[in-house]
């Protein structure tokens, strides 16, 4: 039930984010002078690798949850031989995945912000801060779920099938997360 009712609410979720695009496109398509001027500003090579290292994040995140469906919660063997690691690592390294791509976008934010391109600036502007905004929100939530699935592990005396379905759920909201921000980029940084 619970996997069900995840589902049913990324649904909701994505309602959201298509409105966000339908704004986005609707307010680009009437000012597209103002568009070709501010995404000039943006860092494509940088904002490129921050997305490759979100996209990564999933391919950890699959992995820890494989490792959960094994039952398996922690290494075996080396910290260095990643064959061996179980839930705990990968979805520790999936934690500061996200955190580094948050911390990307927070220096992406500072440098326009330096080039006068705030929320409140012009429509690009408001259109640009809100759909990475909210989607930052996400995922800021997202790494706050791995953290409650990885502390759930350190105190729970035995792995049980349910800290597993949360592995399981919370890859679903991180895969969705990043999905979003895959038709975000490929929309603000790629499509001229």
């Amino acid at each position: 039930m619970v996997s069900v009712g995840t589902i049913i609410w990324l649904s909701s979720e994505l309602m959201f984010f298509a409105a966000l695009f339908a704004a986005y496109f609707t307010i680009r398509s009437v000012s597209p002078e103002l568009w070709a001027q501010n995404t000039g500003l943006l860092n494509i090579p940088f904002a490129s690798v921050n997305t490759t290292i979100l996209v990564l994040s999933s391919l950890t995140c699959q992995l820890g949850v494989f490792a959960a469906e094994r039952g398996q919660v922690g290494r075996r063997g080396s910290l260095f031989d990643v064959r061996g690691w179980g839930l705990r690592e990968w979805f520790i390294l999936t934690y500061f995945m996200g955190a580094i791509f948050i911390a990307g976008q927070v220096t992406e934010y500072v440098t326009l912000v330096q080039e006068d391109v705030t929320i409140s600036s012009s429509a690009y502007g408001s259109m640009f801060y809100l759909t990475t905004g909210f989607h930052g929100l996400h995922v800021t939530g997202g790494l706050v779920a791995f953290l409650l699935v990885l502390g759930r592990t350190y105190i729970a005396r035995r792995f049980t099938h349910e800290q597993a379905v949360s592995a399981i759920v919370v890859s679903y909201y991180w895969h969705f997360v990043d999905v979003v921000w895959i038709g975000l980029f490929a929309t603000i940084y790629l499509i001229k």
